[in-house]
């Protein structure tokens, strides 16, 4: 079985080695691409019966998706897909299909080198070294993770690991998700409220999936309760905080913010973000390890073959 036609919507050729869109190619009669501001998008997607899309430069809403009357599935290049109307495309028997887990170990592993370089003040050191001062008269000021209360909010596949890597660093490892995780309990760190996390927590994890029930979760009233002295790193989409009031929370001086979902901000956000030394920028390569590459398109491709042979994977509707 094979599509009729696969359209992708800001997916560029980049996205995928060339192994991977040849594999797409034997899965539909035709292939059509078209960038996320087209004005060809309506048009394609009247025969298309295989949408794939890249949501964080293109949202797929419901009145979209009814554009597309021949419509079997919508493939997102991503885990995140809250950009996508998954629930109406549900309600039109059209199956919705991300790429979790891929990631799993290179988010958690850039998150704590982030997090050693901002404590450490490794990236002050290097630069110092190589002009020749060699003194460590002005880095007894640096800190350790060992001791520090660590909230992770969200305790999903991310979340554990990052859970898993500060334990084994002796931090006080504690938790807030949607559903508890007894066994994760069991194995030493803590579930206690999202405001706990906030007021009490040294260092903050942001590990949420995006989707309309956590739009803006990290709102104004809890920004402004974070601890002061805190390190907040988010490699989550920008959608989970409420970026206004960061801003102004960033303004104190009193915290530090790492993320690197640098090119979903528009540049009004990021030019007031950068003026803040305390807000740690980096391009989005949580996710840029070969390894995690490599399995995101396996699981991407993967996705539609078992579609259309019938035992879909990862469908989130």
């Amino acid at each position: 079985m094979k599509f009729k036609k696969i359209l992708t919507i800001g997916v560029s050729e980049s996205s995928l080695g060339s192994k991977y869109w040849n594999r797409l190619d034997d899965l539909t009669e035709k292939r059509v691409s078209v960038q996320k501001d087209s004005a060809d998008i309506k048009a394609e997607l009247k025969d298309a019966d295989c949408v794939l899309v890249n949501p964080f430069v293109f949202t797929f809403e419901k009145n979209l998706i009814d554009e597309a009357p021949l419509l079997k599935y919508i493939g997102v290049l991503s885990t995140a897909f809250g950009n996508v109307d998954y629930n109406h495309a549900a309600a039109k028997n059209i199956a919705v299909c991300n790429i979790p887990n891929y990631s799993t170990e290179a988010v958690a592993e850039f998150a704590f080198g982030s997090l050693l370089d901002s404590l450490r003040e490794l990236e002050r050191a290097k630069t110092q070294a190589k002009d020749g001062n060699y003194s460590e008269d002005t880095f007894f000021n640096t800190s350790e993770i060992k001791g520090k209360k660590f909230g992770i909010i969200g305790l999903g596949n991310i979340g554990s690991k990052m859970a898993e890597i500060a334990l084994a660093f002796g931090a006080d490892v504690m938790y807030w998700s949607k559903n508890r995780k007894e066994k994760l309990e069991n194995g030493g760190i803590k579930y206690i409220s999202v405001e706990e996390i906030v007021t009490e927590c040294d260092i903050i994890s942001l590990n949420l999936a995006f989707n309309k029930d956590t739009e803006n979760f990290l709102n104004a009233v809890l920004i402004l309760k974070i601890k002061k002295g805190a390190v907040l790193i988010n490699l989550a989409p920008n959608e989970l905080i409420d970026l206004n009031a960061l801003e102004k929370r960033l303004s104190n001086g009193d915290i530090t913010y790492i993320m690197d979902h640098s090119d979903e901000l528009t540049s009004e956000q990021a030019s007031e973000l950068s003026k803040h030394k305390n807000c740690i920028i980096y391009p989005p390569i949580g996710y840029t390890t070969k390894e995690a590459t490599i399995e995101k398109q396996e699981i991407f491709v993967g996705n539609i073959e078992n579609f259309l042979q019938g035992s879909p994977t990862n469908k989130v509707n």
